[in-house]
């Protein structure tokens, strides 16, 4: 696999942050139906479609999204991508953009490697922030994808601006922020499972030198964490490349679905739940668990896995080399 190398410029602040918007848009276009199965996959068993004749259970990913063509056209593969493509120009740039900055900020003065607990920490701020920001997109999102399962009568959005309009009319302000406990609870360990995965995972390949190739075996430079690798002078630089981003997002991506599959459940069914259904984001947890048991928790863990491990190999790589392409083009100083 071919890449930029890494300058020896850093980036900043700004290019982290547009640059994980931007990868985070990427992803979504390419894993945007698995990420819908998912959510069909969870929710079943919860939304009745009324049993007729032509009424269909999904069965697995592929049983789903071949289900979702023949009975709803190839386009319900993509239902809420507005809202998706919205949440993650806000949520990602934060989260996965600001999460270097907040991490040098935790980290004590003088300190020459960053701890686990400070990688935590940094993971669980920018997610939670992250979500108390762009939580109206993904409720949107969330309830799109689940309308397919729905009689055309039944659906109750016509577009994501009217979606936005009826949710604050209907349920109030707070309805957009629907699920915000469970979603943050659930990106905080999103968070740490990739990135704090990712960063550990990158940091250990370097420190190995384990992806060798035709650039030879790398040398000891500061080894970096999620930012690019800036080598010290006269050594040859650790093989940051595009193979060491995919190995590390792949093991990332697996991570952080064994830890987040049983809230993300929980979370999907709460805000895609009506006015009243459930008292709280416990109760609905409560009922998961009396009507399915604890496999419910685990329910669409096949396709979570491979949305979540796929989208994270596409948005690390493609963030890595977003960030190099931006110093590349950045004018020289005079």
């Amino acid at each position: 696999m071919v890449g930029l190398k890494p300058p020896e410029v850093p980036p900043t602040a700004t290019m982290k942050f547009i640059s994980a918007g931007m990868a985070g848009c990427i992803a979504d276009l390419c894993t945007f139906p698995l990420d819908t199965a998912k959510v069909r996959l969870q929710i079943q068993g919860e939304v009745r479609i009324p049993r007729t004749i032509s009424s269909v259970e999904y069965r697995g990913v592929l049983g789903t999204l071949s289900t979702m063509v023949r009975m709803e056209g190839a386009r319900s593969l993509y239902s809420g991508l507005a809202a998706g493509l919205q949440r993650q120009m806000s949520f990602a740039s934060i989260r996965i953009g600001l999460y270097d900055s907040v991490k040098q900020l935790y980290t004590p003065k003088g300190a020459e490697n960053t701890g686990m607990a400070t990688r935590l920490l940094a993971g669980c701020t920018t997610g939670a922030v992250a979500v108390a920001c762009a939580q109206p997109t993904d409720v949107v999102k969330v309830r799109f994808q689940a309308s397919g399962a729905l009689s055309e009568r039944a659906r109750r959005y016509s577009s994501t601006v009217d979606a936005y309009r009826t949710i604050a009319r209907e349920e109030g302000i707070c309805g957009l922020w629907r699920g915000t406990l469970p979603n943050i609870a659930r990106n905080a360990i999103i968070n740490c499972g990739e990135l704090v995965t990712y960063d550990l995972l990158k940091d250990a390949l370097l420190r190995a030198q384990l992806m060798t190739g035709e650039d030879g075996a790398g040398g000891h430079g500061q080894v970096p964490s999620l930012s690019l690798q800036h080598p010290t002078p006269g050594s040859s630089p650790p093989l940051d490349n595009v193979p060491c981003h995919f190995v590390a997002a792949f093991g990332a991506g697996f991570c952080a679905t064994v830890v987040a599959s049983p809230v993300d459940v929980v979370k999907t069914r709460y805000m895609n739940a009506s006015p009243g259904q459930y008292r709280n984001a416990l109760s609905c947890l409560l009922a998961l668990l009396t009507q399915e048991g604890p496999a419910g928790l685990y329910k669409g863990f096949v396709p979570s896995f491979l949305r979540l491990g796929s989208w994270n190999v596409v948005m690390f790589v493609s963030y890595e080399q977003l960030q190099r392409a931006m110093v590349l083009a950045r004018p020289a100083p005079a």
